[in-house]
């Protein structure tokens, strides 16, 4: 297996300016990733990603830089390199969520790339890898009910989604 990138499709009944909303925005961010947030949709705005265990009081910060911005078509970020360094292609993990209008609703298409370029010996790579499938195949549905729920989406039905 080449660790190369995880590439992820879903279906959101919901148009590209919601779920551009819902994985860009730090409030939509919070409900899906459970992660807190203060980057903005910029390109070049940079902040953290802080998870909470209250279970166990853990605490996880991880460092992201917004990348490339197209509303409501393209949102990117890198992620995973060290605090206190820059986000570049040789430290960090790059996700990209590009939008398209599919009927009513719109086709999400996840990549997250940067895996080997890591330079992580091939255990470190191959766990690393591992989670981060595990991880999108969690929350990648996740962001299709969160935007779904968006007051002033609508259904297949045409009935209003009650947040």
């Amino acid at each position: 297996m080449e660790y190369g990138s995880i590439e992820r499709e879903i279906h959101v009944d919901a148009p590209p300016e919601t779920v551009f909303d819902v994985v860009s925005n730090p409030a939509h961010i919070r409900d899906w990733w459970n992660a807190e947030t203060d980057i903005e949709p910029v390109a070049g705005s940079t902040g953290e990603l802080t998870w909470r265990d209250e279970a166990t009081g853990r605490t996880d910060v991880v460092p992201i830089t917004v990348g490339e911005v197209r509303p409501p078509r393209l949102f990117s970020f890198r992620w995973t390199q060290d605090a206190g360094q820059a986000a570049t292609a040789g430290n960090s993990l790059l996700v990209t969520f590009e939008l398209t209008p599919a009927g009513d609703g719109t086709l999400l298409r996840l990549t997250e790339t940067g895996f080997r370029e890591r330079g992580w010996e091939i255990a470190v790579l191959e766990k690393a890898y591992h989670e981060h499938v595990t991880g999108w195949d969690f929350f990648l549905p996740r962001i299709a009910e969160r935007a779904a729920r968006v007051p002033g989406t609508e259904r297949d039905d045409r009935e209003p989604v009650r947040p």
